[in-house]
């Protein structure tokens, strides 16, 4: 045997190996017409991808082996892609995930489950960035993209890096690319679900516009005021103009929006305004936005 075919071989053995590992913690998830992974987060309690997951009906997580078990819905944040299921099976092997550490170009694993079996994609990972906000409003703590063929029913399962380390949920974002939840992301939002079944999310009661400020720069106009929300509760009107928030001069409405969110429930918010052209300011605190 050449050297090349030995190393191939010693590869190819290491990419197994690391998949075998990883294996007792993730199950095979059945929900209406859809099949998913996830992976054991805490004794009880799975954690798969949200979007994989059917909006109704039973769901039910194939173990290890084949043995399948009903599951219930503990809570799920579309935001994050992370939905957390409980199983009556406290014995179950829970993943151990890691900080990320995941650099453009190093080799990315992903390990799912299909009827009780793993299944595996390699790959690498393309981009490797800072924290970013969803589509859908959710705060992600870093941004990984991977450049993997993965099947559908993967997605839900651990990312892994060369040495076998899970350091995130593997999911599709936009055009089918390959994307992680990273381990922060994924203890701070199911840490919530386990708790409150869902995710609070900041609402100030406002309809906000982008207007031009004469001279320079870019307010938001309090379009209409919702009469039971937090701007109502504060004094805004229709028609007002927010131009800084806590003393900070706003970019835009999109940036005012973006400097709140789940963790700013319940915290106080100092708005300048300008009343029929006149300045002042409002304390409002930020309520959780109503579910619908």
């Amino acid at each position: 045997m050449s050297k090349a075919e030995s190393a191939l071989e010693t590869f190819s053995s290491t990419i197994s190996d690391l998949v075998a590992r990883a294996a007792p913690n993730l199950v095979a998830i059945h929900s209406h017409r859809s099949r998913s992974s996830g992976f054991i987060w805490r004794p009880g309690l799975i954690v798969t991808a949200d979007e994989a997951l059917a909006d109704e009906g039973e769901i039910s997580v194939t173990l290890p082996g084949g043995e399948s078990l009903p599951a219930t819905l503990a809570g799920r944040d579309p935001s994050t892609d992370i939905a957390l299921l409980r199983v009556d099976r406290a014995s179950l092997q829970p993943a151990w995930l890691g900080p990320v550490t995941a650099a453009a170009g190093v080799l990315a694993i992903v390990v799912g489950s299909q009827d009780g079996s793993p299944t595996a994609a390699l790959g690498v990972v393309s981009f490797a960035g800072g924290g970013w906000r969803s589509l859908r409003g959710g705060e992600i703590d870093n941004r990984i993209e991977l450049d993997a063929s993965m099947r559908r029913s993967n997605e839900g399962g651990l990312a892994l890096d060369a040495t076998g380390r899970a350091f995130g949920m593997a999911v599709f974002g936009p055009r089918r690319r390959v994307l992680v939840i990273p381990s922060a992301t994924i203890d701070r939002v199911a840490a919530k679900l386990d708790t409150h079944g869902r995710i609070p999310r900041d609402y100030l009661g406002l309809a906000l516009q982008p207007v031009r400020l004469d001279g320079e720069g870019v307010g938001a106009m309090v379009m209409s005021v919702d009469a039971n929300g937090p701007g109502a509760t504060a004094g805004m009107r229709q028609g007002d103009v927010i131009v800084a928030l806590d003393g900070e001069v706003i970019q835009s409405v999109r940036a005012l929006l973006r400097a709140l969110g789940p963790d700013s429930v319940g915290e106080t918010i100092r708005l300048g305004l300008r009343r029929a052209g006149e300045p002042m300011e409002v304390n409002l605190q930020i309520g959780e936005r109503p579910e619908t």
